[in-house]
């Protein structure tokens, strides 16, 4: 199984469709990673575990699988020698708190899904963890009682943050600085207190600039008289930091020795949003769990193409014990394809542990193998054409099918002479079959249909074509090849029974009667029906080729009349001679089209739902027509000038 396959039969499709379910960025990217199986136990573990997901889900839909974003990143900071920050710590305690839920989640479902739940106990509980890192870090930020060191430090730093407030309010309340002031206000710039200098008075105080603003008129000073509180609180706010770094340094020990625990949490929750992702797939497709065979067994009951939803047609097939190649005749668009793509897909499906859209009793073999030519595969790099890419992909099917391989040939041996294209579809659909694959494949040629009916391993199957309401029905039918549809719907359709005789001995050198039953009334009536509508189809065709010379205009158009000047209305027309009526300041006149031009159409006069009987009908009609379409009134008539 290769990505060539994965992309023809559209599963690619099918794992983007379930990674919509899964609520972290690791999730999607496990299920993006989904890859079918050919170890039985495996595909059966995997079922069984889905089955409980699906279980848990009818129980309760809300799975608290949240938490992971970022943890990744976080254990790959961890034993480098550098202390995690405060809001790594707290995403941190976030994921185990998630942790927390989850077990307290699975508590009570052990008795639907005994071995969805048991993965819980391989998430540790970290009491511990959990609480120094609650303890120590608040809104993002190392709390002042996390150490009595840090607290002792805060302390200091806020007196003496108090005290340079003070000593500045002085500066800014004196009178000998009261005219350098650009305002009376306290900043802070880098850290440091300072007083908003004019620019112009920057020689007047002592002290160092620190900053100046955009302007440039204003220049902050730090005051000479508070230098040193200011360097005693820079050496506080060191000792801070540093007691701040021994937190984080404590904490981040703390994560390093739970390191494992950790690490298997998050492979657990990972796990557990890639299983309720496809256990939500499960329901939105009423996908169940099937049999699992090797015998080349495949058993589908109402099986349904996943993507397809509602408009899918169930599939009904059975094929194996001692017959594993099936051939499918019938008409273009009749399901053919999605026949065998359906049939690919759950394949593949099924051997990564998904459940799939069919009733239960459904069967499937493992394959290891499924090898597709499934449309043209055109290269215009390569030069190929759609015939010869087409051999190029066969080549390599015959070169790696063996009995464990599952093979759909679409249409084989079309795109070259027909002779040729069937002589080739027969020897290769034979060379299939002595290697022991099963192989289903669609055609055209009903020289393969008869094949198919003398070889041993073969059956016939066809898609099935409702003669009454000349559609397909999509469904597949076992047993038997598609009939010849293109005469059956020929004599449906009217032509002559002995012309159709004529086309079916020179397809099939053998001669046969067609004729309409006598009692068949509605292929008569459908007959009849038939030759009215060609003789309406042909009077129209008669009709524009009569009239296709003559100017065409609409109800409503504004138009000029050549010989008067005179600007009118259309109201009807044009008869057969190209006479329309036209209303002329109130009077309706018979006027030819060719003394008739476009003045200002109805389109841009009218909107689409105009009631035009407000132009062309009279106040008192029009009041009479209101009257009758409340009650019959005797004697009550409506009359119509169109002279």
């Amino acid at each position: 199984m290769n990505n060539q396959t994965f992309e023809v039969l559209e599963f690619n499709r099918i794992k983007e469709m379930i990674a919509s379910y899964a609520l972290t960025q690791e999730g999607k990217n496990q299920v993006l990673q989904l890859f079918p199986s050919v170890n039985k136990r495996q595909i059966e573990g995997w079922l069984a575990e889905l089955t409980e997901a699906v279980s848990i889900l009818q129980i309760s839909s809300s799975v608290p699988v949240h938490g992971l974003e970022g943890m990744e990143q976080i254990l790959k900071g961890i034993n480098k020698g550098v202390a995690l920050k405060a809001d790594q710590l707290m995403k941190l305690h976030h994921f185990l708190d998630c942790c927390s839920k989850m077990r307290r989640f699975m508590k009570d479902k052990e008795h639907v899904a005994p071995i969805v739940t048991s993965y819980v106990y391989s998430i540790s509980d970290l009491p511990n963890l959990e609480a120094e890192i609650q303890r120590c870090i608040r809104n993002g930020a190392v709390d002042d009682y996390a150490s009595k060191e840090l607290l002792k430090v805060r302390k200091q730093k806020a007196i003496l943050e108090e005290r340079l407030k003070e000593k500045v309010l002085q500066i800014l309340k004196s009178s000998k600085y009261k005219t350098y002031l650009q305002e009376a206000v306290v900043s802070q710039r880098d850290g440091r207190f300072v007083i908003p200098i004019k620019k112009e008075y920057r020689n007047k105080i002592k002290g160092n600039v620190i900053d100046t603003s955009a302007s440039g008129s204003t220049i902050f000073i730090e005051p000479e008289e508070i230098a040193s509180g200011q360097e005693q609180l820079d050496w506080v706010i060191m000792e801070e930091e540093q007691e701040i770094e021994k937190v984080l340094i404590y904490l981040t020990g703390l994560v390093e020795s739970h390191e494992s625990e950790i690490r298997l949490a998050m492979e657990t929750m990972i796990h557990y949003d890639f299983l309720f992702a496809k256990a939500k797939y499960s329901r939105f497709i009423d996908g169940v769990p099937i049999g699992i065979n090797e015998e080349h067994h495949i058993y589908l009951k109402n099986a349904k193409h996943p993507l397809l939803g509602d408009l899918a047609v169930p599939l009904n097939l059975e094929l194996g014990n001692g017959c594993h190649s099936l051939v499918i005749t019938g008409p273009n668009t009749g399901g053919k394809t999605v026949t065998i793509k359906t049939v690919g897909l759950l394949t593949i499906m099924f051997q990564s542990g998904l459940h799939l859209p069919v009733e239960s009793g459904s069967q499937m073999s493992i394959f290891h193998k499924v090898l597709v030519d499934i449309g043209d595969g055109q290269s215009i790099e390569q030069n190929l054409s759609t015939f010869s890419s087409r051999i190029v992909n066969i080549v390599e099917i015959l070169k790696e099918a063996n009995d464990r391989s599952l093979v759909l040939l679409d249409e084989l041996g079309s795109g070259t002479d027909p002779g040729e294209g069937m002589g080739l579809a027969t020897a290769i659909l034979e060379q299939l079959y002595l290697k022991g694959c099963t192989l289903f494949a669609t055609t055209h040629y009903s020289e393969i249909k008869e094949f198919a009916y003398q070889h041993e391993g073969f059956i016939n199957g066809s898609m099935e074509f409702d003669l009454e309401t000349l559609r397909p029905t999509y469904r597949l039918i076992i047993g038997r090849g598609g009939d010849s549809q293109a005469f059956a719907i020929a004599l449906k359709l009217g032509l002559h029974p002995k012309i159709i005789e004529k086309a079916h001995f020179i397809t099939y050198k053998e001669t046969k009667e067609y004729k309409i039953p006598e009692q068949d009334f509605s292929l008569k009536a459908e007959l009849d029906k038939q030759v009215i509508i060609n003789r309406h189809q042909r009077r129209e065709k008669k009709i524009k080729e009569t009239t296709s010379h003559i100017q065409l205009f609409e109800m409503g158009d504004n138009v000029k009349i050549s010989s008067t000047d005179e600007i009118g209305i259309v109201y009807k027309g044009p008869d057969a001679k190209g006479n329309y009526i036209v209303q002329i300041k109130g009077v309706k006149q018979e006027i030819n089209h060719k003394r008739l031009h476009l003045y200002i159409s109805s389109a841009e006069l009218y909107p689409a739902d105009y009631d035009f009987n407000i132009v062309f009908d009279s106040v008192e009609n029009r009041k009479k027509k209101k009257l009758m379409e409340k009650r019959h009134i005797e004697g009550l008539s409506i009359e119509h000038n169109e002279e």
